[in-house]
């Protein structure tokens, strides 16, 4: 997982309510467990619609969606941030998201920023012309019209975020300790660590 310290540039400006999972990506592409290829399906309904702001040329690449309330309700499927991360998303801003998809959007090195409709809003009309910029240090959204915008993350999701840990990293992190707890239980009870007796 990539380390997450600051997210720049063009936003798209979705801004739809009750966005789910499979809207996100369709139950027709779950089966696969590959993580490749899946930006391919990432909103593909709403990519059917003439003048969508998924294949609007202006938006090209951009690594920042703005969404509505309650963005990533439905089914648990992580294949939704696989997709979205695929098509090169790496932070989502909305006034709530579903508490699976938060989830799994951090396991997988992606930023939910929750913040009130009023900053959504702005946001939405800033991303039309110009880019956003989310600094995760510092926990802003800013804007190159001095809107800043303050926003709460949980302490933990923040170290794993801006370390690149997911829950293999976290758990190698810990490789030493590890190993000295294994090597003790070895010398202090052979018969916990399965050592045969000569």
């Amino acid at each position: 997982m990539k380390p997450v310290s600051t997210i720049e540039g063009r936003a798209y400006p979705l801004g739809l309510k009750n966005v789910d999972t499979d809207m996100i990506i369709a139950a027709a592409w779950l089966k696969t467990i590959s993580r490749a290829g899946l930006g391919a399906g990432a909103f593909e309904a709403l990519r059917r619609e003439p003048g969508n702001v998924f294949d609007d040329p202006e938006y090209a690449g951009a690594p920042i969606l703005i969404a509505g309330d309650n963005f990533g309700c439905g089914s648990s499927r992580e294949h939704a941030a696989w997709a979205m991360l695929d098509r090169g998303i790496t932070a989502v801003i909305a006034p709530s998201f579903s508490d699976i998809f938060s989830s799994n959007a951090f396991k997988n090195g992606m930023l939910a920023v929750v913040l009130p409709q009023e900053a959504i809003d702005r946001l939405i009309e800033v991303a039309k012309t110009d880019p956003i910029h989310i600094d995760l240090d510092n926990q802003t959204v800013t804007t190159p019209f001095q809107d800043r915008f303050v926003f709460e993350i949980d302490p933990f999701r923040k170290h794993c975020l801006g370390n690149g840990l997911d829950e293999v990293g976290l758990t190698l992190a810990m490789d030493a300790k590890i190993s000295a707890y294994e090597q003790n239980v070895a010398a202090d009870r052979p018969w916990v660590a399965g050592a045969v007796a000569a």
